[in-house]
């Protein structure tokens, strides 16, 4: 009896435990949310969780609580939008009936996500640079950027298959293909070159069927 006793209180108690950090958690995704635009804005190096603070409804306090600094919290807003990003292609990718139909709703959502994110983009890029200095930040990195070139092997895959054809090259490869192309035109869209979409539009349209 003692026994039973024991082991319904510890459900108790880790029942009670998964339920604050999942509180927790929730709290940390939703100041995250409210610190993207200051961050997106100014980026990592002129940005502190004081200035975060004054942009947002949020007090100094409740950010220091639910982060150890401004690195944890940079980690945590890019994280959860690039979590996002990931799945933006799904819908165009599994409802595509034909390569024409894949390549115009690919390249719409590619128009749509430099022309309305460029920002948080640019935060992204910030942070894979701050990467190669900051220990910290590595670990996330790594797992953003495979989850981003999964992301793009799916659509190519994808695109190959509706062709009767595999990708010519690898994963990696081709992740580093169209990230390149991305990060060249959103320096030229944030440098208000107004060639900046249709040329990235342009490239991906002729590059695509000659690697899928």
């Amino acid at each position: 009896m003692a026994q039973q006793v024991a082991s319904a209180r510890k459900r108790v108690l880790d029942a009670t435990e998964a339920l604050k950090e999942e509180k927790f958690n929730a709290r940390r995704l939703e100041l995250a949310e409210a610190a993207l635009e200051t961050l997106g804005e100014l980026g990592y190096a002129r940005t502190s969780l004081r200035e975060i603070a004054q942009n947002s409804e949020f007090t100094h306090g409740v950010f220091h609580y639910y982060f150890r600094d401004k690195t944890d919290l940079i980690c945590c807003c890019v994280s959860h939008y690039k979590a996002k990003c990931v799945t933006r292609y799904d819908q165009v990718t599994a409802s595509a009936q034909s390569r024409e139909e894949l390549m115009e709703g690919f390249l719409a959502k590619l128009a749509e996500t430099l022309r309305k994110e460029a920002r948080m983009h640019r935060l992204w890029y910030d942070l894979r640079a701050q990467a190669l200095f900051e220990d910290a930040f590595r670990k996330d990195v790594i797992e953003i950027d495979k989850s981003l070139e999964n992301m793009i092997w799916r659509i190519a895959s994808r695109y190959a298959e509706l062709g009767g054809k595999r990708p010519a090259v690898s994963a990696g490869v081709l992740y580093a293909l169209f990230d390149g192309l991305f990060q060249n035109a959103l320096l030229k869209f944030l440098s208000n070159d107004d060639d900046a979409v249709p040329e990235l539009l342009e490239e991906v349209r002729r590059l695509l069927p000659t690697i899928c």
